[in-house]
């Protein structure tokens, strides 16, 4: 381990930064961590350069997302072999995946915290203030097994914009699909109970939260494992009444277990959006068995009749893998057919990586990098066609905007989305604010006067709300 450490001031207040990787459910834990950091007299920093603590939230998934957590990790390392960072906690998938051998690949890590120690982080920030010469491994470690309940997220530090926020209503899965090792590093799906989920709903609403998205490994699952029966349909209806909400948006709904109650609680609700995030992973029954999915194309394809049919104007947004073991290219091309068709409003994919330790990576049938990389071009080019076109049909119409942030080259414009459009992931729309006094946080109505491939171009037609 590098002894190399950057000096605190005596007297001053100590400083954080945060660097958090992967998906919302990681930055929930890091907005968590950054909370108790805080209440335990850290004040956070955007530039690690000259922190006096670093935290590392790592992700662990993806191949690609490990190489990005090692060379953010090295990164800071450099900088606190330079004496430009104090000390360097590493959190996360990533941690929680690969424990002590992480230390061994980057011996500038002050202090490892797996996923179930999360909330002993300033335990972690004390470790590495107060450490003095060498440290064993043992002590550079912080771990703990699953508790038996949900863990709360009530003591968070946003590091979203204030009108948005991600609640997460469960941890872990159950799904045994064959490509994901998420149930083997964030274990068993646990729910939130209800009452606590609500609690932590009011308190973000309380605080300005304008636009909650609920979040799990698989959202639709929600509560099936406090016994009772489900719960998401209740849930909703509850965060529904919540006052200051004006968006509840739901992602990451397995295909299976969405019954009637849940659609009714969509289509009724004056907050809840009707806007499904559903992963569908593919659509070729050999492929989908392969996958251990549990779902067929006819359940499928009923799934979609259904959520269009009971949702006015449903807006679905689905996640597609290309190149699994042994996709044939008929099969490729009945995912396209599907696709064509069923003209999914948004559309994400990604083309399939081995995953050690995960049934898939057994498999026979590996395709070449080149055959995948292909597929997956061919896959969004055919989602493109199908968005350009429903975006170049926006045009004229008016639509409420959620404005997300102005744009600080230019006077009296702005970057928002639509109902139909989630943070990060789908498209923008860029309003002129016809002097009405917009801000972030608001919901304006506007005329759409333009596209622009994934995005939208408007002009604000009414006062904000």
């Amino acid at each position: 381990m590098s002894k190399s450490k950057r000096k605190q001031k005596r007297g001053a207040t100590p400083t954080c930064a945060v660097i958090s990787l992967g998906c919302p459910k990681n930055l929930v834990d890091s907005e968590q961590m950054l909370g108790r950091l805080r209440a335990a007299g850290y004040r956070w920093v955007d530039n690690p350069d000259g922190a006096d603590l670093v935290l590392i939230n790592t992700c662990g998934f993806l191949d690609v997302a490990r190489e990005e957590s090692l060379a953010v990790i090295r990164q800071m390392g450099e900088l606190k072999r330079q004496g430009r960072v104090g000390g360097i906690v590493v959190a996360g998938c990533m941690a929680q995946r690969d424990g002590a051998s992480l230390l061994e690949a980057c011996p500038d890590i002050d202090q490892l915290v797996g996923l179930f120690a999360r909330d002993e982080i300033a335990e972690a920030a004390r470790r590495v203030t107060e450490a003095a010469g060498g440290r064993s491994e043992a002590d550079r470690l912080l771990f703990a097994q699953q508790p038996t309940g949900a863990m709360a997220d009530d003591q968070r530090e946003p590091l979203t914009p204030p009108h948005v926020a991600y609640l997460k209503i469960a941890e872990g899965c159950d799904r045994q699909c064959a490509f994901c090792s998420i149930p083997s590093i964030r274990g068993r799906y646990t729910s939130k109970p209800l009452e606590q989920v609500v609690g932590e709903a009011e308190q973000l609403a309380n605080q300005g939260v304008r636009e909650l998205v609920l979040i799990a490994q698989d959202t639709s699952y929600y509560g099936r494992d406090l016994g009772g029966g489900p719960q998401l349909a209740a849930l909703l209806r509850r965060l529904d009444q919540i006052d200051g909400l004006a968006w509840i948006r739901l992602m990451y709904l397995y295909p299976r277990d969405l019954d009637d109650e849940v659609l009714d609680a969509i289509g009724e609700g004056r907050r809840v959006l009707p806007y499904l995030d559903i992963p569908l992973q593919h659509v070729n029954d050999e492929v989908l068995r392969r996958m251990r999915r549990n779902v067929t194309r006819d359940q499928t394809e009923a799934l979609i009749d259904r959520l269009r049919e009971r949702i006015p104007g449903v807006v679905l947004r689905t996640t597609m893998m290309v190149g699994f073991p042994g996709e044939t290219d008929a099969q490729f091309e009945e995912l396209l057919e599907f696709v064509r068709r069923r003209r999914f409003d948004r559309l994400g994919a990604f083309a399939y990586r081995r995953e050690p330790g995960t049934p898939s990576d057994n498999l026979d049938g590996h395709l070449p990098d080149s055959v995948k990389h292909a597929r997956y071009e061919a896959l969004m080019e055919t989602q493109q066609a199908v968005v350009f076109a429903d975006n170049t049909a926006q045009v004229g119409r008016r639509r409420d905007v959620l404005i997300d942030r102005d744009i600080p080259e230019q006077d009296d414009a702005y970057v928002g989305r639509t109902s139909a459009d989630a943070p990060e992931v789908d498209g923008l729309v860029y309003v002129t604010g016809g002097g009405l006094g917009i801000g972030a946080g608001h919901i304006v109505s506007t005329e759409i006067v333009a596209s622009r491939e994934y995005d939208l171009i408007g002009v604000a037609v009414d006062t904000p709300r």
